[in-house]
């Protein structure tokens, strides 16, 4: 749990302008693999490597892009390094939720000082390609923020990786283009507090609160608030379990992730059709919900621009809001742990998360969740 300072909420929250979502880093017990994975189902290219052949001893890592998402990918290569120790008792999963920034030691000297937890002091890298300077402090479980300043660097990703020449042959695009949002779980009782760490430190607001009126079905809950930063590029969702007949969709995360940690990351895209029927080919799981969701679609959300009847082919769900409408898919977990996994949403002016759709979705995961035995 955060340890915020009783005063920090009286100093000023604009002191670091968070630009974006530099990257986002997963630990993996055999990162090739992983790696073989998101290129082959999702279509991230292979763009950058560091390992033994770079220099670094330790741990082998692989970056891979699509449009501006960005993610690594990184495995241990000694049986007592601390990512084993992550692995072992996570399994595969996020570590590392980094954003761009404009001054590193600024970000971190200011985080810190505001009761954020310190995890790397700030630091430059550098090559012959430039420098880039990076800072992290700690959030919620074992996840942590790395706040990246590249300006300074002309290179594929950061001093200590290789790019990769040739072209990828694994490759096969689903037109996603960014991180929409990354949602974290954390334990009973804990959302405020992360709430105010992100509020205080950070400088996030409050973008959209949900209780258990609202993300509930006839055996489990959930309490969910969104903090953003800014300029709204940035959003967290941040979910803590509710009271319900059964076990919910976090109290099993939490169970299996052995604690707090990120849920799933939700990737945008400007056509989730193209997308997700590409994805599908490429062998990537998606929950679907009945049929029956889809007959009175048109009624309850007006008209759109997408054929009704492939988006029930495709099991895609739609949700308005005064803004326009959303429509987004979830996939099952991608590890063997019913822990990670995604989103794909596609927004046509909704600034909203799909509270339309969320009895239709939880439903759907507590099917995933029966079949395992874990309701």
């Amino acid at each position: 749990m955060p340890e915020i300072a009783e005063d920090a909420g009286a100093v000023q929250t604009d002191f670091l302008p968070l630009i974006g979502t530099d990257h986002v880093e997963f630990y993996a017990g055999n990162a090739r693999q992983a790696a073989y994975y998101y290129r082959a189902a999702f279509g991230m290219k292979l763009v950058a490597y560091a390992g033994p052949e770079t220099g670094t001893r330790d741990r082998a890592s692989f970056v891979l892009e699509q449009g501006k998402i960005r993610f690594v990918l990184t495995t241990p290569l000694l049986p007592d390094h601390p990512i084993a120790e992550h692995v072992k008792l996570h399994g595969d999963g996020v570590r590392d939720i980094a954003l761009t920034v404009d001054d590193a030691e600024l970000a971190y000297r200011e985080a810190t000082r505001r009761g954020g937890r310190g995890v790397t002091e700030p630091t430059v890298l550098k090559d012959e390609q430039g420098e880039v300077r990076v800072s992290a402090i700690a959030t919620y479980g074992d996840t942590i923020h790395t706040f990246v300043e590249r300006k300074n660097y002309r290179g594929v990703f950061m001093p200590g990786y290789a790019p990769l020449e040739s072209p990828d042959i694994v490759s096969r695009p689903a037109g996603l283009s960014h991180i929409d949002h990354v949602v974290g779980n954390v334990g009973w009782g804990e959302m405020n507090s992360w709430v105010r760490f992100y509020e205080q430190v950070l400088g996030f607001r409050v973008y959209q609160h949900f209780d258990d009126t609202d993300i509930s079905t006839e055996y489990s809950a959930l309490m969910s608030k969104v903090m953003a930063n800014r300029n709204e590029r940035i959003k967290f969702p941040i979910n803590e379990p509710a009271r319900g007949r059964a076990r919910s969709q976090i109290e099993e995360y939490l169970d299996y992730y052995r604690g707090p940690g990120v849920q799933h990351i939700a990737l945008a895209t400007g056509n989730i059709i193209d997308a997700v029927t590409k994805m599908h080919a490429q062998g990537v799981e998606f929950l679907r919900v009945p049929q029956t969701y889809y007959e009175d679609l048109a009624q309850r959300i007006g008209t759109i621009g997408e054929p009704l009847k492939r988006l029930a082919e495709l099991g895609v769900l739609v949700d308005r809001d005064d803004e326009g409408y959303m429509l987004q898919i979830f996939t099952r977990p991608v590890e063997d742990r019913p822990t990670l996994f995604f989103e794909v949403i596609q927004r046509k002016g909704s600034r909203s998360f799909g509270k339309g759709n969320f009895k239709a979705l939880f439903e759907a995961i507590e099917r995933e969740q029966a079949r395992r035995g874990n309701l």
